[in-house]
């Protein structure tokens, strides 16, 4: 009867290992899909929706396995703890061998789902020997769905901030392979001498294999990624929002969020000068300023440069690129130690969210985020949130938000433009050639109302030496208006809609750019 009972335990704490391995490995692949394909929520459904048919194909398999049951259910446990441990880093060593990531990406989450689709049907057979079928199922299910919250959690909180998808999944594969061993001890009398020695062996290879991967998982993935560089990298991290590298060519750094290019460096002042003296002279130097994002910390470094200003809220939801930026002494230098400076708060958190809790009035916004590509990204340049961002300026405040590329996105910086003066902003677009980023934009607005002439000629009035600066001038500064005939967007203007959280067009704009023209 004891004997009984503990395999009664063994068969239900696998039932909970498997729902917290299966819940964190579909979270696991979603998010890989999400970083090296984008779009958030389009690659979350799709994974989700392709494990679930594929653990459903999974359990239509299991009818035709008739006999040695504890044997199929080992050699799933064991093959599933093979491919969730190597999932992220085969998935970085591939990506810059092969020309779809997407396709490795789904057939592996496939193969995901149709294993832990065949674990539940194959239980709940071997726990009919232990319950009758009403408790049976039950029970199963609720130690699967139990395990499912567990490890939902477990990913949140612990695995992506704290592992990162480095070695998230090798917990996971280690989880399946313990599960395995755990069932071989208990239930060695259901298997034969000769597939005792058979599982007893391939569980030792594997395990090897799970260890031996953990431990070089980082240079692995580290080769995986510079693959795709040609500079070298010098610092990488997985934060729980984004991929962070830094590459470096001769004193020249690279940010790349994403695989994205935010700054280099080289040319960074082309776009930080942009997008805080041209405002700045707008409004006639506005004294509390609120940037969200910018966490490298060179918009903070230009506002630095003004001795009226009074203080400085920055917002940027990841705190290890804001930390990067902060106690990486060389990183630093880039900002001048800006987000050190006793004038600058850093608070890490949504930047919408911020906007809606916070009960501060700011003389100006900056908006220095990533562009629109995602549908969270473009609830960040949607009317609610200018009209939140306006709520909370005060009489003759304003602000600048950067807009992508006015000739390479014509569609997603003219979105921008319009849905700002939906939101009751007067608004003058600028740009600037940036050399390593290519024609670059930005859509200032006030909430005083003002014409596009009015503006020019504020900006017209800078005075050189008045700011230290390296590229901005006054010549500069009356170019950065000028856009020529509207050439690129073929008089389309009028067949744009703005963009709002409830019809979110604009990442759809941004996606029918053409960037591969630059």
């Amino acid at each position: 009867m004891k004997s009984v009972h503990v395999k009664k335990r063994a068969l239900f704490t696998a039932l909970f290992a498997t729902g917290l391995s299966g819940i964190v490995a579909e979270y696991c692949f979603a998010t890989l899909s999400t970083y090296f394909i984008g779009d958030s929520v389009k690659q979350w459904s799709i994974v989700i929706s392709l494990m679930l048919f594929s653990m459903g194909v999974g359990s239509r398999i299991t009818r035709s396995i008739k006999t040695n049951l504890f044997q199929y259910f080992i050699l799933t446990e064991l093959i599933l703890s093979l491919v969730v441990s190597f999932s992220a880093v085969s998935t970085y060593f591939l990506f810059s061998y092969v020309e779809y990531i997407g396709l490795y990406i789904y057939s592996m989450s496939c193969l995901t789902g149709a294993l832990i689709g065949m674990e539940l049907p194959l239980a709940m057979r071997l726990n009919n020997e232990f319950q009758e079928l009403k408790l049976n199922v039950s029970n199963v299910l609720e130690k699967d769905y139990y395990g499912s919250l567990i490890g939902g959690l477990f990913f949140v909180f612990v695995g992506l901030p704290y592992l990162g998808l480095t070695y998230t999944p090798f917990i996971l594969g280690s989880i399946n392979l313990f599960t395995a061993i755990i069932l071989l001890v208990v239930f060695k009398d259901k298997f034969t001498q000769k597939m005792n020695r058979v599982f007893s062996i391939g569980s030792i290879v594997l395990l090897t294999l799970v260890v031996s991967g953990s431990y070089f998982s980082e240079k692995i993935i580290l080769h995986g990624e510079q693959l795709k560089f040609s500079d070298k990298i010098v610092y990488q991290e997985q934060s729980m929002y984004q991929k962070i590298v830094v590459t470096q060519w001769k004193n020249d750094y690279w940010l790349y969020l994403n695989d994205n290019l935010q700054f280099s460096t080289f040319d960074e002042p082309l776009y930080h000068e942009v997008i805080v003296h041209p405002v700045m002279q707008l409004l006639n130097n506005p004294r509390r300023i609120l940037i969200l994002g910018g966490g490298d910390g060179c918009a903070a470094r230009e506002l630095l440069k003004y001795e009226s200003l009074s203080e400085i809220t920055l917002v940027d939801l990841d705190k290890k690129l804001t930390d990067l930026f902060t106690e990486n002494s060389e990183f630093a230098k880039i900002n001048n130690q800006s987000l050190s400076n006793e004038k600058v708060t850093i608070v890490n958190q949504d930047g919408f969210n911020f906007l809606e809790n916070t009960q501060e009035f700011y003389d100006l916004i900056i908006v220095d985020l990533p562009d629109p590509r995602s549908v969270e990204l473009s609830r960040l340049y949607s009317k609610e949130f200018y009209q939140l961002c306006r709520l909370k300026l005060t009489p003759k405040g304003g602000i600048i938000t950067q807009a992508g590329s006015p000739y390479y996105t014509p569609k997603a910086f003219q979105c921008i433009n319009i849905t700002m003066q939906s939101a009751n902003f007067s608004t003058l677009p600028i740009h600037n050639q940036i050399l390593s980023m290519g024609e670059w934009g930005w859509i200032i607005g006030t909430k005083e109302e003002k014409s596009k002439d009015q503006m020019i000629k504020l900006l017209a009035n800078y005075k050189d030496g008045q700011i230290k600066t390296q590229w901005l001038n006054k010549e500069s500064m009356k170019l950065i208006t000028s856009f020529g005939k509207d050439f690129y967007l073929k008089n389309k203007k009028n067949s744009l809609e703005e963009n709002s959280i409830n019809n979110p067009v604009l990442y759809k704009y941004y996606e029918q750019g053409n960037w591969d023209t630059y």
